[in-house]
């Protein structure tokens, strides 16, 4: 009997390589099939500066001095994710994409939404109609669903059918705002100057709140109560290795990892999570 297949839809380009590649890694070692979806069909492009670290230093746009990166060794991918990232790019499945409007919820097991945040290829993903409909459509058959970082986002924008969140009545985390603000300010205050809203996918309009456009803001505005979304508590064990944003679980150390599970949906906070996010997922899967 085929392995059942995981959908893991990606916009064209500046997906986070760590959320989808380390996802893609761990479901095919638990023996799934991984099938990848685009808007048009064609093999996706991760984010550049995730991969390389270039670019995201206060000299990135000077010539010569681009490969010399200090903050952008911390933000890059890891080199566990890089070289997922090189495995997944070479697969088959990865390189053959389906088209976002023709995926069907019955053909696939289980649906992980990966994030991203750089805006000129993320909002047409977390703006997508047809993968909003898809998304509805794995809650409404209570089918698996994981989520981390903007994929949080994707999914609280897609509503069921009485026109609210399908979060909405569910706990969920997802990049919190304090993690959010963080590399904004890194990039603005200390790095990519002439581009400081690398890190933010959406700004607020005059008048609004810091962080009202948040991943966070928004989805909180989106579920049963802005309570529900859940970050680690103060005082909760290995709390600073949870929220310092300087350590990533492990297949063997799952301490730095947040992840709120509320019936067949997983959510994850930032790369960070991943290998905890994908155990919990795998958990609420067929059988491979």
């Amino acid at each position: 009997m085929p392995a059942p297949c995981i959908l893991i839809p990606l916009p064209r380009r500046d997906f986070d390589p760590s959320e989808a590649a380390l996802a893609w890694r761990q479901l095919r070692r638990a023996g799934y099939r991984v099938c990848f979806a685009t808007p048009d069909g064609q093999p996706a492009q991760p984010d550049p500066q995730m991969l390389s670290g270039e670019g995201l230093d206060a000299w990135g746009q000077v010539p010569g001095l681009r490969r010399l990166r200090l903050l952008g060794l911390l933000l890059r991918a890891n080199g566990e994710a890089r070289a997922a990232c090189a495995e997944m790019l070479a697969d088959p499945d990865y390189r053959n994409p389906l088209r976002h409007e023709r995926l069907r919820e019955e053909d696939f097991a289980g649906l992980m939404l990966p994030g991203g945040h750089w805006a000129r290829g993320m909002r047409e993903y977390l703006e997508s109609e047809p993968l909003q409909t898809l998304v509805a459509a794995f809650f409404a058959a209570d089918k698996p669903v994981a989520a981390v970082c903007h994929g949080v986002l994707l999914a609280a924008r897609s509503k069921d059918a009485d026109g609210r969140s399908v979060l909405h009545g569910r706990k969920t985390t997802g990049l919190t705002w304090k993690m959010e603000k963080t590399a904004w300010d890194l990039t603005r205050f200390y790095g990519r100057w002439w581009q400081g809203d690398y890190y933010r996918t959406y700004s607020e309009a005059p008048g609004e709140p810091a962080g009202y456009m948040s991943v966070q803001g928004e989805v909180g505005r989106l579920l049963a109560s802005p309570e529900d979304f859940l970050d680690v508590a103060k005082g909760a064990p290995d709390f600073w290795r949870k929220t310092s944003g300087l350590h990533r679980d492990t297949p063997s150390d799952s301490r730095p990892a947040w992840v709120v599970r509320d019936g067949n949906y997983v959510s994850g906070r930032w790369p960070g999570d991943m290998h905890e996010l994908m155990r919990r997922f795998i958990e609420l899967l067929p059988a491979a």
